[in-house]
């Protein structure tokens, strides 16, 4: 997007997704939550959408985008919450800022015991022996949020297995492939927001 200031040309903060990136994007976050993609753009409360920032997706309120898209873009940092960014190649990537949208709308779920919840927060898998519960009929390579025991998003994965080979592998097998955790926050602080 573009718009005149004072006779010369200036791009603005925010633009709407492309048919492609969109495709990319909604393929990428339905791994996780489904179709439950609809819920967060037909909300009862606020209209909700999501918008492109150097790379960035972020799922934003339409009062704020409209605010966000009168400053210029060198001066905004982002706004809203941040899905995730796309990569140089074109592919999209999930970062861990956007846990509480799929730990809201997650179709399948896992809760990890707590002694393996800093395992998982130090960029670790999960292993059989520290999966307190699962979603029944998980599939193999399914997105999933992991959880605490007590309900606390801690971030999100993959599933290696589904939930009815989990029964049967010994207690140091993989079972959900970490993507994103919350110890991320402390580990990339430097290049997570840049």
């Amino acid at each position: 997007y573009q718009r005149r200031v004072h006779g010369e040309c200036k791009q603005t903060a925010m633009r709407p997704l492309t048919e492609d990136e969109t495709k990319i994007f909604f393929e990428k976050l339905s791994k996780f939550i489904g179709r439950n993609i609809k819920l967060l753009l037909e909300r009862t409360d606020e209209p909700h959408c999501f918008r492109l920032h150097k790379n960035r997706v972020y799922y934003l309120s339409v009062r704020l985008m409209k605010r966000a898209s009168a400053m210029p873009r060198a001066k905004l940092r982002g706004a809203g919450t941040c899905c995730g960014k796309f990569t140089k190649s074109g592919k999209f990537r999930l970062h861990v800022t956007a846990l509480d949208i799929i730990a809201q709308y997650a179709q399948h779920k896992v809760w990890v015991k707590p002694s393996s919840e800093l395992q998982f927060l130090y960029g670790n898998h999960v292993f059989k022996a520290g999966v307190g519960r699962m979603t029944d009929n998980t599939p193999q390579y399914q997105g999933v949020a992991v959880l605490s025991m007590a309900d606390v998003p801690l971030g999100f994965g993959v599933t290696a297995r589904a939930t009815h080979e989990c029964r049967k592998v010994d207690p140091t097998s993989i079972v959900v492939y970490r993507h994103a955790d919350l110890g991320e926050y402390l580990r990339d602080e430097d290049t997570q927001f840049v």
